[in-house]
């Protein structure tokens, strides 16, 4: 052991998985079906080789820059138990379950949550922050947000008593590790008609999609067709931190694109699609624009609106119309750099119909003591202009307000989940990303259908709202804790069943009942109270 230990030393040995003992597990899809693989074409069936076509190479397959060191004994970790364990240069975690050692990297590749601090179950290791899923035996994602699965680190046993990591130290530092692809075998010229799968808008949907088809061997034609001028970036932020620049969100380089041959086709529009012919006919967005709208009147849908907004916002009189998430979280950034932020919902609360009245108070009264005024129970009837300008919101109980920028933050989603046979309306950014995974899935004849719950967070004033499941049309909420301290946790129920919840400084209880309802067990309310 390089010196490090004398002879009789007792260790247990972590170390980067040998390529050649794994490549055969990296190279069966991550459905677990080995290759050949079959997909369709333009409705004819067609098998993909691995060995006959381009695949990205494994980043292990060089091992180099080795780091080992001894962490803890083995009687230190129960069944059950997770540790996060420092090798000098970084950590990973260390996973005891089911009486196996497993070690994956400790933070989440979304936005670094430490998953010490997650749910442990089945096999799986679920973020505190935002649910995404990693199986603790391969590393790969399972459920998202995210793009990213964990490295994985074999565990070796030495003298059955202590731990001991050998490990790449690349791995330790990036804390991610992007799932093996296959490339473009017939990249042709740029029309369209060449095309095998045309993704329409370039969000988490398309972008997972895109992936998942090369994760799983597809190596025909991929290109993404988007309104946007930019690569695909992390939307949910456009609200959150709204003077981030787009190559500061963006969700890959674009060198990821050239290196697995997906095709962005940015500021263009599908305007039809003829499905016996397949023929594509694409806008450009630039000939799209209609009418003259007043400049200080926004819909934040890209980096620059976003911009735009925090620019003219600044000691100026902001009018935000609609308590939704955006308004919410628009509203909450803008607060301390505009001289004024007003808020107009139908509403008497906000929030209601997703958290409830007593949540949503408590939401409401946080806002106010961060100056922000709310208008309820009313709309908007006017907009008045000054040369171009916005200068006047016109209310429909006859308040008018001063208004240098107009935020509109009411809009409608269209992702959507069946549940109990029916379609419902779910417009999470997690559901984005498993509605791309499963269509790409089903491109390749796979009949997979959609498994998840739910997840969704907000964050406001440096706090975040976490919710898990499907809480329409609940008919009681069970809190515990204090709205008032803002800690808390909300349980939603249906008769006698928690279909959601919601808390806020209660990590991670969230992704708790999320594991549960994943699993297919149900919670009582009398569980709960």
């Amino acid at each position: 052991m390089r010196g490090c230990f004398a002879p009789m030393t007792h260790v247990l040995k972590i170390e980067v998985v040998i390529p050649e003992k794994e490549r055969s597990k990296e190279e069966m899809s991550p459905n677990g079906k080995a290759s050949p693989l079959i997909y369709k074409v333009n409705g004819t069936a067609r098998h993909y080789h691995l060995e006959d076509h381009p695949i990205a190479s494994n980043p292990y397959h060089n091992l180099k820059d080795v780091v080992e060191a001894s962490v803890c004994h083995v009687k230190d970790l129960e069944n059950g138990q997770m540790r996060e364990v420092d090798l000098g240069c970084g950590k990973a975690l260390l996973i005891k379950e089911s009486g196996e050692f497993h070690a994956v990297g400790h933070k989440c590749p979304h936005y670094g949550a430490p998953l010490v601090k997650g749910v442990l179950s089945k096999g799986r290791v679920r973020c505190p922050w935002h649910g995404a899923c990693f199986n603790i035996g391969t590393g790969d994602i399972e459920d998202f947000p995210g793009l990213d699965s964990l490295p994985r680190f074999q565990v070796r046993f030495l003298y059955l008593l202590y731990f001991f990591f050998f490990v790449v130290t690349q791995a330790l530092q990036t804390q991610r590790r992007t799932k093996v692809m296959a490339k473009c075998i017939s990249l042709s010229n740029y029309n369209l008609s060449s095309t095998n799968v045309l993704i329409i808008g370039a969000g988490a949907a398309g972008l997972v999609c895109a992936e998942t088809l090369r994760q799983e061997g597809f190596s025909d034609r991929i290109v993404m067709c988007t309104m946007d001028r930019h690569l695909p970036y992390d939307r949910p932020k456009l609200s959150k931190s709204m003077d981030s620049h787009p190559e500061q969100i963006t969700l890959r380089p674009k060198d990821f694109f050239c290196t697995y041959d997906i095709e962005v086709l940015t500021e263009m529009q599908v305007a039809a699609v003829d499905v016996k012919t397949s023929d594509k006919h694409l806008k450009d967005q630039e000939k799209l624009c209609k009418g003259k709208e007043m400049e200080n009147v926004f819909n934040i849908r890209t980096p620059e609106d976003a911009n735009r907004v925090v620019k003219l916002a600044t000691s100026k009189n902001v009018v935000i119309v609609g308590a939704s998430f955006l308004g919410m979280e628009v509203a909450a950034y803008l607060a301390e750099r505009a001289h004024s932020v007003s808020l107009v919902e139908l509403e008497h609360v906000p929030f209601k119909k997703f958290f409830g009245e007593r949540v949503g108070r408590a939401v409401m009264k946080m806002f106010e003591n961060n100056r922000v005024k709310f208008y309820m129970q009313t709309e908007v009837s006017e907009l008045r202009e000054q040369e171009g300008k916005l200068k006047e919101v016109v209310l429909k109980s006859g308040k008018v307000l001063r208004a240098d920028v107009c935020v509109v933050g009411i809009g409608k989603a269209l992702e959507f989940l069946l549940m109990n046979n029916k379609k419902v309306n779910v417009p999470h950014w997690q559901m984005a990303h498993m509605h791309g995974r499963i269509a790409a899935l089903n491109m390749l004849a796979h009949g997979t259908e959609i498994s998840t719950v739910p997840y969704l967070w907000t964050a406001m004033f440096g706090k975040s709202i976490r919710y898990a499941g499907h809480g329409e049309g609940f008919d009681d909420v069970v809190i515990q804790g204090d709205l008032d301290e803002l800690k808390f946790v909300a349980f939603y129920t249906k008769s006698d069943e928690v279909v959601a919840v919601a808390s806020m400084n209660y990590d991670p209880i969230v992704s708790k009942v999320a594991e549960v309802l994943a699993a297919g067990r149900t919670i009582r309310k009398r569980d709960v109270e």
